[in-house]
């Protein structure tokens, strides 16, 4: 059985019920039926693509795990993640490649701007010779088994100003949220903006209130979180084709059968692959819905954005991090 929880459903329950779940580790009988708990953990909302994905891989495993969907970041706030899988609170979660950037370096060229030409590009990497050399730096340094890269969109700005964006130097002055993590703040500023860290949950209030000028998220995240209601255009810059890694504990993983093990992946594959379907296949109507909210939509000079933020990671110490001939392999895919 899958079970949902929402900040309603947390609140309703009451701390109790945290503290009794926190208790159901790996291993302990989470049904009559002695099912294997799994704790998944996610910023996302439960309005999310991903969430309906997570749905489909509970539903896939159903018959022998039971595993418990949080969102919204109820659990584990973003960034934290990785640490709570560590310390073996946690079995699963959605994380950034720049969350694994920041205690894998090397990992910090998977999370930059204009590196994937689309998500076809990216899922290609990841399973080429080269994306498996990445994964395995991640998965040997973290504890984690990572099951596949979950595509969420391509990232566009977002402004809640009607100054018109066109090239970096038009990004000077705005203060655009940015998630808390080096890689994440980095990117910002690679796109000539002033990065402000906010968890995502305080975003559309951060908009509301002015406290942040702008966002950056790819369109079915706006419009899962109705960043629309609070900005007034959005610069299809493309700087960045947006995905998560779907990753489970080691000590998970390792625990199973390889019988066990390709059931698991299969199940993650199915879903991720649904994901990115239904993910690419909205993007293409959004825009389109967004002009209908009375938004300016339009594509600023993508050229000199690109150029700028290249310019700006190989110049950094960043890249002096980056496996060496990992740009080119990637590239010539």
């Amino acid at each position: 059985m899958t079970r949902t929880f929402t900040r309603r459903s947390i609140l309703a329950t009451g701390l109790a019920a945290i503290g009794t779940v926190a208790l159901l580790g790996f291993g302990n009988p989470a049904t009559a039926a002695d099912k294997t708990n799994l704790r998944f953990s996610a910023v996302f909302s439960e309005q999310d693509i991903r969430a309906d994905m997570m749905k489909k891989f509970a539903a896939d495993l159903g018959d022998t795990y039971n595993v418990e969907l949080y969102y919204g970041g109820n659990l584990f706030k973003q960034t934290t993640e990785i640490l709570a899988i560590q310390r073996g609170n946690l079995e699963m979660g959605n994380v950034s490649p720049q969350d694994i950037a920041t205690q894998v370096p090397a990992f910090s060229i998977l999370s930059s701007a204009y590196l994937f030409r689309d998500g076809d590009h990216m899922r290609t990497f990841f399973k080429s010779d080269a994306g498996k050399e990445m994964k395995a730096l991640a998965e040997d340094q973290l504890g984690i088994h990572i099951l596949g890269p979950t595509y969420f969109g391509t990232r566009q700005v977002g402004l809640r100003t009607d100054q018109k964006i066109n090239t970096p130097e038009d990004m000077a002055d705005i203060k655009l949220r940015m998630p808390g993590g080096d890689a994440w703040q980095f990117l910002g500023k690679a796109l000539g903006a002033n990065p402000t860290p906010m968890a995502y949950a305080e975003v559309y209030t951060g908009l509301q209130t002015g406290a942040i000028d702008g966002q950056d998220n790819p369109l079915p995240n706006v419009e899962n979180m109705k960043f629309y209601e609070v900005m007034k255009q959005i610069a299809l810059t493309s700087h960045l084709v947006a995905y998560d890694m779907l990753v489970v504990s080691s000590k998970v993983w390792d625990g199973l059968s390889a019988d066990e093990q390709a059931a698991f992946q299969k199940a993650a594959d199915d879903a991720i692959n649904w994901s990115q379907e239904q993910h690419l296949a909205r993007e293409q109507k959004l825009a389109d819905f967004f002009k209908e909210q009375g938004l300016e939509i339009y594509t600023p000079d993508v050229a000199a954005f690109r150029a700028h933020a290249q310019k700006m990671y190989l110049e950094s110490d960043l890249s002096k991090d980056w496996p060496e001939g990992m740009l080119e392999r990637i590239n010539a895919l």
